[in-house]
């Protein structure tokens, strides 16, 4: 289980005015060991937390933080422009020292697809096509794409980034076509609320779909409320550990989804924003130490 990488999500339910909390936490996180930091993609109010953009909140820690990864948890990328996505994509990448993780997806909103006014039917082809061209920009100066939507002829991007063609980009979704585009496109596989059976058969679709399957990172962001730290919104999926979780339970279930092939982890909070360090506070104590 020593290999299980356990991340946090920025998105509890922040106090209203504290335009700050976020970034104070990921500095809590990297104090107390976690691997990564994640933020997620909404442009318009969810309920569910700080619905902030990824790339700008982001941006915000890595200059309050040195070591911890950074993690779109996912960006939406038809929401984006490509040359746009690829310039914000590569500044972070750079900013950051390399730290970023690009977690993507085609999203599923309709009020969102309308507010922006990309049309929702298009959103798969939008995807493909501008990771192909972001892909290009990456790692060619000048570089060359003729898509669907975006169509470039000797363009360099204003930003280098600092990885090696761009950082590593997972692809999320549970789909047959989302695990399609991890192999077209991705560096691994990023899930929501799985347990170890779900791990095992993406792991299993994915070496159907490619002879080097064991390259991709298979990740995932799972829900937690811990002991003595009250809820304050419904986790849109089933809790890690069970209804009354322990220590024990969490880390059971962590090395089963460890043993099933699952290389990162991020816990998603549905706690007050003002209860977020005491619940990383619980999983450092309790949990971190046992997973080596």
């Amino acid at each position: 289980m020593s290999g299980l990488r356990l991340g946090v999500s920025l998105q509890p339910r922040w106090p209203a005015g504290d335009g700050r909390g976020a970034v104070r936490a990921a500095g809590v996180a990297e104090r107390l060991g976690f691997d990564h930091v994640a933020v997620g993609n909404r442009v318009l109010e969810s309920g569910f937390g700080l619905d902030a953009d990824p790339l700008v909140l982001l941006a915000a820690v890595a200059g309050a933080t040195s070591r911890v990864r950074l993690l779109t948890s996912v960006l939406v990328v038809p929401y984006y422009r490509a040359v746009v996505m690829a310039n914000q994509v590569a500044t972070l990448d750079v900013v950051s020292g390399g730290r970023l993780i690009l977690g993507v997806g085609t999203g599923w909103n309709p009020a969102e697809f309308a507010a922006v006014g990309v049309p929702a039917g298009e959103r798969g082809a939008r995807t493909d096509d501008h990771l192909e061209a972001a892909r290009a920009l990456w790692s060619s100066r000048p570089a060359e794409f003729e898509g669907r939507f975006t169509q470039l002829q000797g363009v360099r991007l204003g930003v280098a980034p600092v990885s090696a063609g761009g950082p590593p980009v997972w692809v999320g979704g549970h789909s047959a076509a989302a695990l399609r585009r991890v192999v077209r496109h991705g560096d691994g596989w990023y899930g929501t609320g799985v347990d170890a059976a779900e791990v095992v058969g993406v792991r299993r679709r994915l070496g159907e779909l490619a002879e080097d399957a064991e390259r991709f990172a298979v990740a995932a962001a799972v829900f937690l409320t811990p002991p003595g730290v009250e809820a304050v919104v419904e986790a849109p999926g089933r809790p890690l550990g069970g209804e009354r979780v322990s220590a024990g339970s969490a880390v059971q279930e962590l090395g089963e989804l460890a043993e099933a092939g699952l290389t990162d982890c991020t816990l998603w909070f549905p706690v007050a924003g003002e209860q977020v360090e005491r619940a990383m506070e619980w999983v450092a104590a309790e949990v971190l130490p046992q997973l080596g």
